[in-house]
């Protein structure tokens, strides 16, 4: 499976972006796909996950009520709509792919960054 992140850029506090993840290859296998960002000196966090089948979602506490997680099963693409940004958000965000067993598959990111 191949992943691409594309939608990052520059935006002021308060404001609102959104990511994509276009997926590629062997598609059908997978079972959930995610995002997570890591800020300048961070480790990698989990951001959200939603399943391919159902459509099940989870978020991280700091993104609750701004965040938005969504897949287009036709489209092989996912989405992050990310609304009241603030400087926390800052951070590259990365898509990633799980099957069970075996396959964690991850785009190369994409870089947010939240300006006051």
């Amino acid at each position: 499976v191949q992943l691409v992140e594309s939608g990052g850029g520059l935006v002021q506090v308060g404001g609102s972006l959104r990511l994509s993840c276009a997926a590629s290859g062997s598609t059908f296998s997978i079972n959930v796909m995610g995002w997570y960002r890591q800020a300048p000196g961070k480790q990698r966090e989990l951001v959200a996950t939603i399943t391919t089948t159902g459509g099940r979602t989870n978020y991280a506490d700091s993104v609750k009520g701004r965040f938005t997680i969504s897949r287009d099963n036709g489209k092989n693409t996912m989405y992050l709509q990310m609304n009241i940004l603030n400087a926390e958000d800052t951070a590259v965000y990365y898509c990633n792919a799980k099957s069970f067993p075996g396959m964690d598959a991850w785009g190369k990111g994409t870089l947010v960054t939240v300006s006051s």
